[in-house]
């Protein structure tokens, strides 16, 4: 076979190919047919990136998907055109192993209605638009990617769970499990209307069974077509998951050939570092099992390359795996997010001898901050809603109850507390409000739990309208940061103080008072240090949090410890804050700065790797602890009595900080579900706003924040989510900070920093939100030829059936001749006026048309359907549907797409367009 002759031309303006294995040759699949696979061949899927935003390095994905009875010659041959085709594509492509009903995530997110599988005949070819001549029965599942195979046409394939579509050709009737849930019913239902608009192109008639008491017609269609049903349904079998601990538990390999033998050679488990990987050599990755990526270094040969899917094939056999586990193969230099992330860290081959160098992201803020509401993606990237000068309130968890605390504490937080901080701006003339949910490192469990609860409180009293952001101490977000100005100090419990005091003995009590210094002084190294009077500077414990008034003892009669020590980070007013730590040399660090404090002096320590900035946001914040003047020392000019404030020398760390890496990381967007107690996770690749579904609880992960999102419809698992968060960080199998901040965002309050991460972003999308029900009885349209089928088969009484319960021949007879009966006035639509009291839903597109002979001449006038009132509109003309009535001519010019690409895109985005053109 020369696979060269038979490589086809690819089309750059596509980001999808999709090529069917006939023949042994490549034959394109055309485009109404994609998402429909037939088990007796094999398919090859190539995904070259469109989007404006992706780098030039961006990686391509090509597929090959293997049918169950996919014979082996087959096989080789869509093996053999891979191979090719890779070649010809170059390094940065990622190469995929589909077996069919295992497809990967990404292979799914090509299809967002679904994919369907099936075709028992060997003479299936794909479905032509507007071909009726079918029958058959698919079985849906509607979980977030959703499936349909093909199964037998009986009762005997039904369960209870799960969704049923008997697809009749000009009738389908989809058939909900009675344990099915509300979202799975939606995607059933999605699929089903892809199916109609893109097979009959919009003229079969739709029909829903939810309750089979209250839709008989639709049943005695189905059972005219199956036979009647004998005995109960079975119970739908669980669908094999995997969960995030499964995910976690990761190997590296090295994999080589010895003669006629694989070598396997184990060579490192979680947490994986890169340079693990070397670049001459062939390394396996094996996640749980899960899935199995073959690492190409830049170096290997080419034979190696060329036995990469061997090889894996063979690990997995030697592993007891199965055969269909999924397989990746990466090339060096073009490894997908989800590969890079199985790492502690991943640095960029480009990006390696700048890894010195700052990144300058930080200096935007004050020249970008003014564009912040208008540029999502810029608040996205600094992680800023806006500047932080909106309302502040600050409410401290004490004895269970929330206190509100005085606004000139607003910036002093107590380690032992939790505090709610409520910030309310404005976006765009609307008012939003975010409320962080602090959580100092000493806080007892109760105050956790009581910080929740009274967070619950405030969003109900703010209707739902609160963005939550659940910060640990330590990890605060540049936000968070921001609305204190650069002011915010944690101080540490006063009984934590008190103990530091007693452990480093008595030796300040008693000494005597020489006044105040009214200026700043240096001390040289070695030189005695003059004795300070402060006289109640020190700015004491907020009194909410645990400390008396101007340094007097607090509730519990302890007062502040006689040497206290704060860390001072960062260099504006977005990213500084203040912590006080324990009061010894080892909690130094040459690239910071400390403020050292006793009851005689205060020293402001500058290490040796502090910039300019710092000293000058340190001299502003640190006002904030004590009003007096401070005393300069600079590492390495310490007097001794700043060492003995601090209990003597003792090592720390002294190298200079080397400037934060900010992630190349692409964020990754999962829907999340629970599977017996456990998080399972279903990756959205190349994800939009189009993902969000309002039954859904989806995970963003922008590696410095997770963002929890809430459908609206999404009750069940709501209380789970921030939960699952953590589990999410706790089980990445990078060893990720299980202290970063977690952020819940309900459907319709989206902040900059969650929407700026999509593409695009429609803040109008969810305002006419329908439910399921709605959907169903929006969906409702003529139904004249479900009728005349419905009444076929009364006429005939169901009555002449063999005694096995399989379809009778006068049933079907009778079925069949109703299809033909009918199709006519299909092709043109229900006849206007006429009606049914069926429980099926009709096509959008079918019950648009009109009997009258304009229409079936080709179309109104434009003039005559533009801008018109639904009174001026000519008789028989559906004003909800006015566009339909357009010539295909006419449609193309006015909205730039054929009608069946038009009915195939959302209900939101077709009122979107029929508003700009004036057909609404």
């Amino acid at each position: 076979m020369d696979t060269d002759k038979s490589l086809p031309t690819i089309e750059c303006h596509r980001d999808l190919h999709i090529w069917i294995i006939e023949d042994l040759k490549m034959v394109p699949v055309p485009e109404r047919a994609y998402g429909t696979f037939f088990e007796a061949h094999c398919y090859i899927i190539l995904h070259v990136p469109q989007n404006p935003k992706s780098t030039r390095e961006a990686s391509s994905d090509l597929h090959y998907w293997v049918g169950k009875s996919a014979s082996m010659e087959e096989q080789a041959a869509a093996g053999a055109f891979v191979q090719c085709l890779e070649e010809g594509l170059g390094s940065l492509t990622v190469q995929h192993r589909e077996a069919q009903g295992h497809e990967s995530d990404c292979f799914h997110s090509y299809f967002r209605q679904g994919i369907m599988e099936g075709g028992l005949a060997p003479d299936l070819k794909h479905v032509e638009t507007n071909m009726y001549s079918i029958q058959r029965l698919l079985h849906i599942k509607a979980r977030k990617h959703v499936s349909a195979t093909e199964v037998q046409l009986s009762w005997k394939s039904f369960n209870k769970g799960d969704i049923f579509l008997l697809d009749l050709g000009k009738v389908m009737i989809q058939w909900n499990g009675p344990k099915a849930s509300t979202a799975e019913k939606a995607r059933g239902l999605a699929l089903t209307c892809s199916i109609r608009d893109r097979e009959r192109g919009g003229r079969a008639q739709v029909g829903v069974v939810d309750d089979e008491v209250q839709a008989t017609d639709l049943v005695q269609i189905m059972e005219a077509v199956l036979g009647s049903r004998v005995g109960s349904l079975h119970v739908a079998k669980p669908y094999p998951y995997i969960n995030q601990l499964q995910k976690a538990n990761i190997r590296l390999y090295h994999v080589y050939e010895k003669g006629e033998d694989l070598v396997v050679l184990e060579l490192a488990t979680a947490p994986l570092t890169q340079d693990l990987l070397q670049e001459e050599v062939c390394h396996i990755l094996d996640q749980g099992g899960f899935k199995i990526y073959v690492w190409l270094g830049r170096l290997s040969s080419l034979q190696e390359k060329k036995a990469a899917f061997t090889r894996a094939a063979g690990f997995i056999q030697a592993k007891g795996y199965p055969n269909y586990t999924n397989v990746e193969v990466v090339n060096d230099g073009a490894e997908p997010v989800a590969f890079k992330q199985l790492f502690r860290t991943w640095t960029p081959e480009q990006d390696k001898s700048k890894k010195a160098c700052g990144t300058g992201k930080l200096m935007q803020v004050q020249l970008n901050v003014a564009k912040l509401h208008n540029q999502p993606e810029l608040a996205a990237q600094l992680r800023m809603v806006d500047d932080g000068f909106g309302k502040v309130e600050v409410w401290c968890i004490q004895d269970l109850c929330r206190q509100p605390v005085d606004p000139k504490h607003h910036a002093q937080l107590c380690s032992g507390n939790c505090y709610l901080v409520l910030y309310t701006y404005q976006k765009l003339g609307h008012v939003q409000y975010l409320l962080y949910l602090w959580q100092g490192q000493q806080a007892t469990p109760d105050k956790i739990r009581t910080l929740s609860s009274h967070a619950k409180e405030l969003d109900l009293l703010h209707h739902g309208a609160l963005v939550q952001e659940h910060v640990n101490m330590g990890s605060e977000p540049p936000h968070f940061l921001a609305i204190f100005q650069g002011q915010l100090v944690v101080f540490q419990p006063p009984e934590l103080g008190t103990a530091q005091e007693h452990r480093q003995g008595s030796w300040i009590k008693g000494k005597p008072s020489l006044g105040s210094h009214n200026s700043l002084s240096t001390s040289k190294a070695g030189e005695p240090c003059p004795d300070l009077s402060f006289r109640k500077s020190l700015t004491p414990y907020p009194r909410l949090h645990t400390q008396g008034p101007e340094g007097g003892p607090g509730p519990n009669g302890k007062g502040q410890p006689a040497t206290r020590l704060f860390h001072v980070q960062g260099t504006e007013s977005h990213n500084t804050k203040t912590t006080e730590v324990p009061a010894r040399a080892s909690s130094l660090n040459s690239s910071d700065i400390f403020l050292l404090i006793t009851d005689s002096i205060c020293y402001l320590w500058f290490g040796k790797g502090c910039s300019g900035d710092q000293r000058e946001m340190a001299r502003t914040v640190t006002t904030a602890i004590s009003k007096k003047n401070k005393e300069t020392v600079l590492e390495g000019q310490e007097p001794l009595c700043f060492w003995e404030a601090l209990g003597g020398r003792a090592p720390y760390p002294s190298n200079k900080r080397l400037p934060e890496e900010v992630s190349s990381f692409q964020p990754r967007l999962f829907e999340c579900s629970s599977q017996e107690g456990c998080l399972v996770l279903t990756e959205m690749m190349f994800f939009s706003q189009e993902d969000l579904d309002k039954y859904d609880i989806m995970l963003l992960d922008t590696w410095e924040e997770i963002f929890l999102w809430l459908g609206e419809a999404a009750s069940e698992w709501k209380e789970e989510a921030v939960a699952w968060g953590r589990e999410y960080l706790r089980t990445h199998p990078a060893g990720r900070n299980p202290a970063m901040p977690i952020v819940l965002v309900k459907q319709g309050h989206e902040p900059p920093t969650f929407t700026g991460w999509f593409q695009a972003w429609d803040p109008y999308k969810w305002t006419n939100s329908q439910s399921y029900a709605e959907e169903v009885e929006g969906s409702m349209g003529e139904v004249s030829a479900m009728s005349r089928i419905t009444a076929e088969v009364n006429h005939f009484q169901l009555s002449h059936w063999p005694a096995d319960g399989r379809t009778g021949p006068v049933a079907l007879q009778a079925l069949k001749g109703s299809q033909e009966s009918s199709e006519n006035e299909l092709e043109l639509g229900p006849k206007v006026g006429s009606s049914s009291t069926s429980t099926s839903t009709s096509t959008s597109t079918s019950s648009c048309y009109s009997s009258t002979s304009s229409v079936i001449n080709g179309g109104l006038p434009r003039e005559q359907l533009m801008h018109q009132a639904a009174e001026d509109l000519p008789e028989g003309v559906d004003p909800a549907r006015k566009e339909f009535y357009l010539s295909d001519s006419d449609f193309q010019d006015i909205f730039g797409k054929s009608k069946e690409k038009f009915y195939s895109m959302a209900k939101w985005k077709q009122q979107q367009e029929k508003k700009q053109l004036g057909f609404f």
